[in-house]
């Protein structure tokens, strides 16, 4: 599919870049991430009906500045720069870009100058559009037109006779309300893109090309009861079913209602081959006396390590290793910044060693998460579970502070179940993006009944958000949190303090640790 029709984002660093590429993708276009320094022959491939330049924090006539060759622009297909982008585009045609005497971060409302062009079609004048750029164009290549301005900057801009477009604000941003038409006019009007990237033609495609990969060979899978891992499991499962097994492994730090009570709601529906390794004990004794979060999350990935790979090794004729590796792992893998290595160390348990004696098999690798989700749904997969709040790969032990224990896992776990129970109950789960139970090192003076209390304290922590980058804590109702608060204290022994979170994503993370 992608062979005959997609669109390629070439990132320069924006925060915002696998934004573009969702947004491109709910317009039914498949489209990827490139690094900016891809070579022009890759460019050059089949199948390509778009560039997308992205924006990134660089100023383009710094010395370090990112920098792309200017025959992209001349391999016959459509280009869009976006801030960067656009000012890089101005930069390499020999404008002008310098620093802005007015810089602009926020909403501004754009000024169409000519209003005929396809990418304005069905676009009004004056519509609100998000900024953020310090630089501006301060003169125009020769070659370039202008479309539209704010008051403080030009803001779309066109090559005279070739297919070449910038924009300086974000469209791909919620708070640019016609972004998304400007997107689409981009795809379907410009670079005569067909809406033809389907989820349900991706399963039916990954299906067979799973069966011709694999063939009657075996896949072990290591399932969490997560939703990418969950998904992956099920999509093998349709393709080769008996021959995949995968292995669960209980590491004593999931949530009460959750992990194995999930993969055996999987187990009935699909049929799921799973093998539960009881690793409690070990995880235990491994983290006693440990409270350094980093040290914590590296004991447990490594661990978990360990115990796949002893697993593993006593299986017969098992020749591919299944991931849930979704498109956001694979872009931040080749970012130009990088890779991510400590975001990953936050979110998952760690990565499987390359030495193990197994092909790598990674049927999400294309989704995002959205369309991970989508996917499930498609398979079957009820929508409570694959639309499960995000759940760290470390699991409570990096919402415990400090040491962790058997004794407080159970606090922690009885905390965060009546927690979630009040959440569905009130048809507040959904509403919300992430939540869950902090249990912190810290113990105060309370009063209960008759009986002087010293009990632990734990925060309550609930955000929404778009894209996980950014959040802002939910504004709960008083009346539910104060009966949340009455029935942790009531029904959790050693709790006598129940507290809110109240800080947005910056300056704090979502997480605690």
């Amino acid at each position: 599919m992608k062979e005959k029709n997609f669109i390629v984002i070439l990132d320069f660093g924006s925060q915002y870049t696998q934004l573009i590429a969702r947004r491109i993708r709910d317009l039914e276009v498949y489209c990827e991430v490139w690094p900016y320094n891809v070579s022009l022959e890759k460019l050059k491939g089949p199948g390509i009906k778009g560039i997308i330049l992205s924006g990134g924090p660089a100023s383009v006539y710094a010395e370090d500045a990112f920098l792309i060759e200017k025959a992209i622009y001349h391999l016959g297909v459509p280009v869009l720069g976006i801030c960067y982008g656009m000012q890089l585009t101005c930069h390499l045609f020999n404008g002008k870009v310098s620093r802005s005497a007015k810089q602009e971060f926020g909403f501004a409302s754009l000024m169409l100058d000519e209003t005929s062009d396809e990418l304005f079609d069905q676009i009004k004048n004056n519509e609100q559009v998000w900024m953020s750029h310090a630089d501006h164009i301060e003169i125009l290549p020769p070659e370039f037109k202008q479309l539209g301005h704010t008051i403080n900057s030009i803001s779309a801009i066109k090559h005279i006779s070739l297919p070449i477009y910038g924009l300086q604000f974000h469209p791909e941003v919620t708070h640019t309300v016609i972004g998304k038409q400007l997107l689409a006019n981009f795809a379907f009007k410009i670079a005569k893109c067909a809406a033809d990237w389907k989820l349900s033609s991706f399963i039916e495609t990954t299906v067979e090309n799973i069966r011709t990969t694999v063939k009657a060979d075996k896949v072990i899978l290591a399932l969490s009861g997560g939703v990418d891992s969950s998904v992956c499991a099920v999509l093998l499962n349709q393709a080769i079913g008996s021959q995949l097994q995968c292995i669960f492994i209980d590491t004593g730090l999931l949530r009460l209602d959750s992990g194995w009570n999930d993969i055996q709601q999987l187990q009935q529906q699909f049929g799921l081959n799973v093998m539960r390794i009881d690793a409690k004990e070990r995880y235990f004794n491994s983290l006693k006396g440990v409270t350094d979060p980093e040290q914590k999350r590296k004991i447990i990935g490594q661990l978990f390590i360990e115990i796949f790979n002893e697993e593993a090794q006593k299986m017969q004729d098992v020749k591919w290793l299944g991931q849930g590796t979704i498109y956001p792992d694979i872009i931040e893998s080749v970012s130009v910044k990088g890779p991510s290595a400590t975001i990953k160390s936050h979110h998952n348990v760690g990565g499987l060693p390359k030495e193990m004696p197994f092909q790598l098999i990674e049927p999400l690798r294309e989704l995002f998460k959205d369309e991970v989700r989508k996917t499930g749904e498609l398979l079957g997969i009820g929508h409570d579970f694959v639309y499960k709040h995000p759940f760290p790969g470390p699991g409570l032990a990096v919402r415990i502070i400090g040491e962790v224990s058997p004794e407080k896992v159970d606090i922690l776990q009885q905390a965060d179940h009546i927690f979630m129970e009040e959440l569905h109950k009130n048809h507040l789960y959904h509403e919300v993006s992430q939540a869950f139970v902090v249990l912190l090192p810290v113990q105060s003076v309370g009063v209960m009944g008759d009986v002087r209390t010293y009990g632990y304290t734990v925060v309550l922590r609930s955000v929404n958000t778009t894209d996980f980058m950014t959040a802002h804590w939910s504004e709960l109702p008083y009346d539910f949190l104060a009966h949340v608060s009455r029935r942790i204290v009531s029904e959790v022994g050693n709790i006598n303090r129940v507290t809110y979170d109240i800080t947005s994503k910056p300056p704090a993370t979502i997480e605690w640790e």
